[in-house]
């Protein structure tokens, strides 16, 4: 397949883009930095992207099979709102240019019914994190809803804590429920993408994942 990778520079960007390679997929990495992505590869294609401008976003994802975005809040005060506004600027690019499949990077706290979380996790931690998160579980919340308004065939990721270790190369998952376990390393999330980029079940979806 041919995939375009947003903020391939990040912690699961660069999970995404080198997972990707691994399993024989043509890459663009589109982030607004370059000189970031140390990886080369001959089917990976890097291009200099603002992934908030529709206009800059438009060569990146034309032509892809599947968009794939790790982008996120940078900060609890970043005014520049990355998750949302790079949604819009994505949703639109892929309008414009006719690519249908899309899938993001959300968060667990996200899951407000508590389905298929726990208890304590449901009840204790995510209420105590959305305090001190608020600014950034609410630019997730609107990216969510910039999706949902789309006929896209989208799915939101939510995953726990992220870890900065070596992948398991195993995950759990559940459709608009979850996370069930408390973190996941970051190269799972990656992983967990990729596989269900063909998966239709999760279209127009949000899906916990967690070890």
């Amino acid at each position: 397949m041919k995939l375009t990778v947003l903020g391939a520079s990040g912690g699961i960007g660069r999970e995404i883009v080198s997972q990707a390679l691994a399993d024989g997929h043509d890459v663009t990495a589109a982030l607004r930095n370059p000189g970031k992505l140390v990886q080369r590869h001959p089917r990976l294609t890097v291009l200099r992207t603002d992934p908030l401008d529709p206009a800059s976003v438009e060569p990146a994802v034309r032509g892809a099979d599947a968009v794939l975005s790790g982008i996120g809040q940078a900060g609890r005060h970043d005014p520049l709102r990355p998750a949302s506004t790079s949604a819009r600027a994505v949703t639109e690019a892929m309008a414009a240019t006719g690519v249908r499949r899309l899938l993001v990077v959300s968060a667990g706290p996200l899951n407000r019914t508590g389905a298929g979380q726990p208890f304590l996790g449901h009840r204790v931690f995510a209420p105590l994190l959305w305090a001190v998160l608020k600014e950034v579980y609410t630019d997730l919340e609107r990216m969510e809803a910039i999706l949902r308004a789309t006929d896209l065939d989208w799915t939101s990721v939510r995953p726990p804590r992220l870890l900065d270790k070596p992948g398991t190369g195993h995950y759990r998952h559940a459709i608009e429920a979850g996370p069930a376990g408390n973190s996941i390393p970051r190269a799972d999330v990656a992983r967990a993408m990729l596989d269900l980029i063909p998966d239709p079940t999760t279209h127009a979806h949000a899906v916990g994942v967690s070890t």
